[in-house]
């Protein structure tokens, strides 16, 4: 076995050059299984009704610090931001905002202002890395624009809900709150103001800082000392409006109906500034401290903070390398591997390398994968190396065999070989193609 930089036991010299901390290399043997998520998201969300958008990766930094907010984790140090002329760029750090700023350029509040969207795509937050965290990932989000309808609120949960029952995590819980918007919501911020001054010097330097910027995001902190202080803080639910709290009670209804397990968790508050009315998270209880599998909820004013008219919308979004990591503790992570070429192309002698390439090439013209040696090995270790590699057939190019126009075919699950005429061989492996 050949080993290459980066691989176990390879001397890596002073000069190499490895991938940035929190960056990693998606290898031929670990694509399958982000694949296999991407090919979920894309399927369930079509069977939604969502249509595929996919935004620049690069944005201008202002989008950020207007949706997100100032006063956020993201927005104050995780951000890859880059200083360009005029121009402040910044990778996007999450889907949403990307997503409304596209909505807006479009000209679709205009004249089709109901959209359900969706993305599958890299993120960008400069985090410590740690086991499930890194600071490239990939995330599947939904955005639907356009509408106030809580139902539209269920059928998100219901869609994030169904990404996971179909990976095999069953019984999963979903744990509802409600931001609340307009006066109940200022109520609820004078009321957590309040109790935040009375023991403000027990709170972790953070959160002292951000006292006058932005209380609310006191309530998101994960530092001990904040989350021990906010144990007994207001909770939103007990300041809503009869119109919010109706909002909210059609939600819990629908999830209800749709048998979903709900928990109201007046806790939950997201680490955004955008959301208003409902949020939520899905939990897999039975994960202990790291039960959380995704989140998200409405936002029905960042079209209008960003520019646009007055528009409903709710979303979330889904991080892939957690998900992964959740299967693999749950024993649900398949080893699955890319499917090797149908086709081995072996040569009995060195003189016949021309002939394997042009058969290879004839046979991927006609639909079907081959490969042939490159290493120069002799024709033993080819038969080896075709056996070991999953191949379901062997292709033997001899001299003789090919004067009389035929070549040896061997079925590598049966071990049956006989020889056909070359021109029936593109027939023959489409027939074991799909037998495969």
């Amino acid at each position: 076995m050949v080993l290459g930089p980066g691989a176990p036991g390879y001397p890596m010299s002073d000069r190499s050059i490895q991938a940035p901390r929190g960056f990693k290399d998606l290898l031929p043997d670990d694509l399958p299984r982000f694949k296999r998520l991407e090919g979920l998201a894309h399927d369930l969300a079509a069977r939604f009704g969502y249509r595929e958008i996919r935004p620049p990766l690069l944005e201008e930094t202002q989008l950020f610090r207007r949706s997100v907010g100032e006063v956020t984790d993201i927005v104050e140090k995780e951000m890859f931001t880059f200083e360009r002329e005029e121009h402040s760029l910044t990778l996007r750090p999450e889907g949403t905002a990307g997503v409304v700023r596209a909505y807006l350029q479009a000209g679709w509040p205009m004249n089709q202002p109901f959209q359900k969207l969706y993305y599958v795509g890299p993120m960008f937050r400069y985090e410590r890395p740690q086991k499930g965290r890194e600071r490239q990932f990939t995330q599947f989000g939904v955005e639907c624009l356009g509408s106030l309808d809580p139902r539209l609120d269920v059928e998100a949960v219901a869609l994030a809900a169904l990404f996971f029952e179909e990976l095999g995590i069953r019984g999963v819980e979903v744990r509802l709150n409600s931001m609340g918007d307009g006066e109940d919501r200022d109520r609820y911020r004078e009321a957590v103001r309040a109790h935040v001054a009375a023991r403000l010097s027990k709170y972790s330097e953070d959160s002292q800082a951000r006292f006058q910027r932005n209380v609310l995001r006191i309530l998101d902190s994960k530092d001990p000392r904040d989350v021990e202080q906010n144990q007994d803080a207001p909770v939103l639910l007990d300041f809503l409006s009869a119109e919010n709290r109706a909002h909210f009670e059609s939600v819990e209804r629908g999830l209800q109906r749709i048998g979903l397990k709900v928990q109201v968790d007046p806790r939950i508050v997201r680490g955004l500034d955008y959301y208003t009315r409902t949020v939520f998270e899905l939990h897999f209880p039975a994960l202990g401290a790291r039960s959380a599998l995704c989140g998200g909820g409405r936002y029905d004013h960042l079209v209008e903070e960003l520019g646009g008219p007055p528009t409903g919308a709710v979303g979330f979004a889904v991080g892939f390398t957690g998900t992964l990591l959740t299967l693999e503790q749950l024993g649900l992570l398949a080893d699955q591997r890319p499917s090797p070429a149908l086709v081995y192309v072996a040569t009995t002698e060195e003189s016949l390398e021309g002939e394997a390439l042009a058969i290879a090439h004839e046979l991927r013209r006609g639909g079907i994968s081959a490969v042939f040696d490159a290493q120069k090995r002799k024709f033993k270790k080819q038969l080896e190396q075709a056996s070991k590699g999953g191949h379901r057939a062997l292709l033997i190019l001899g001299s003789a065999e090919l004067e009389r126009g035929v070549v040896a075919l061997k079925d590598l699950t049966t071990a049956e070989q006989r020889e056909l005429p070359r021109s029936a061989l593109l027939a023959e492996l489409g027939r074991l193609a799909g037998r495969a």
